[in-house]
């Protein structure tokens, strides 16, 4: 998955995953989350390093589970303060809180 500056990588085991952007050797943004059978995604975890602050990173790996979740069907939890923030302002993806 690529929005164009960044490829959003997307690992997923069988209860745990996370979306990452690879920024620099050594350096990865990254969203992590958990998930059981038709569950819902609970995403806990949210992570920039400091030197790539403020450039909407984080916000660019919410938006690729949203638009996972719109096309595979599931819901979200949002637990990481930085998702639950992110929620409140796009109401446009009220249909998809668990």
């Amino acid at each position: 998955m690529s929005d164009g500056d960044h490829t959003i990588h997307h690992e997923q085991g069988p209860t745990r995953g996370r979306y990452f952007i690879r920024l620099a050797p050594g350096a990865e943004a990254e969203m992590t989350y958990s998930k059981t059978g038709d569950g819902p995604m609970i995403i806990d975890h949210t992570g920039v390093p400091p030197e790539f602050e403020g450039r909407g990173i984080a916000l660019k790996l919410v938006k690729a589970s949203i638009a996972d979740a719109r096309e595979q069907g599931f819901k979200i939890t949002p637990v990481c303060p930085y998702v639950v923030v992110q929620f409140r302002r796009h109401p446009e993806w009220r249909d998809l809180l668990a």
